[in-house]
């Protein structure tokens, strides 16, 4: 395998499986109260970050097969600068919650009722294929193309624009999901509609941290 068919079949695949998890969301129970809502699927950081994921998969792509045209490059790697950290955020947060807060990340299924104490709550689950190509595949794509395909950043993009980019993105998704659960009268992650404001500006302010660090983190041990 040479190394631009390698390139090619990455970004090739990572896009189709992205894509996949996307087109699904129709097909779950879920999605009928989400189309409802303002901001649609659109609440989701997860969807946000799927869509500049798939993005960088298709620009690389576009690059992979026009190498010649350095727009497309340089597209990728702006794009990439905010894919990467919001990846690494999205799946930081969601699969420790799934695995031991579900009630934190995961909408509660109302559809069958129990007055019964004793039964475990059910929650809105999808599934495992979806899931992973929402919450798993896009991290993982974009932290082994960083790594084999892509050169590292300057030290001066990772310590100035790795930053800016970070704080850009939580502000405007801040500001988003707020107007987002304040139309809604609820939030798309359970975790912010049972925080107050005050807690909910941590966990917005924790977050882009988190990405800036993850970023400048991954830079780091890129051995190129």
């Amino acid at each position: 395998m040479s190394f631009s068919f390698a390139s090619v079949l990455l970004h090739s695949l990572s896009a189709s499986i992205m894509a996949y998890g996307y087109n699904s969301l129709k097909t779950l129970p879920i999605d009928s109260l989400i189309s409802t809502q303002y901001g649609g699927h659109f609440q989701f950081l997860t969807i946000q970050g799927l869509a500049i994921a798939w993005m960088t998969a298709i620009f690389g792509l576009a690059s992979d097969i026009f190498p010649s045209v350095s727009v497309l490059k340089s597209l990728k790697r702006a794009l990439f600068m905010i894919a990467l950290p919001v990846e690494v955020v999205i799946s930081s947060i969601y699969w420790p919650l799934l695995l031991v807060a579900t009630q934190l990340i995961l909408q509660p299924d109302n559809s069958a009722p129990s007055s019964s104490p004793d039964v475990q709550p059910k929650f809105m689950r999808i599934p495992l294929s979806v899931d992973l190509a929402l919450h798993a595949v896009p991290a993982l794509s974009l932290l082994a193309d960083f790594l084999f395909f892509e050169k590292k950043y300057s030290q001066k993009q990772a310590t100035y624009g790795a930053p800016l980019v970070a704080s850009l993105f939580t502000l405007w998704y801040s500001w988003w999901v707020e107007r987002c659960g304040s139309i809604n009268d609820v939030y798309p992650y359970p975790f912010l509609t049972n925080n107050t404001f005050e807690g909910r500006i941590l966990i917005y302010l924790g977050a882009g941290i988190l990405a800036w660090v993850s970023f400048y983190l991954i830079n780091r041990l890129h051995s190129q």
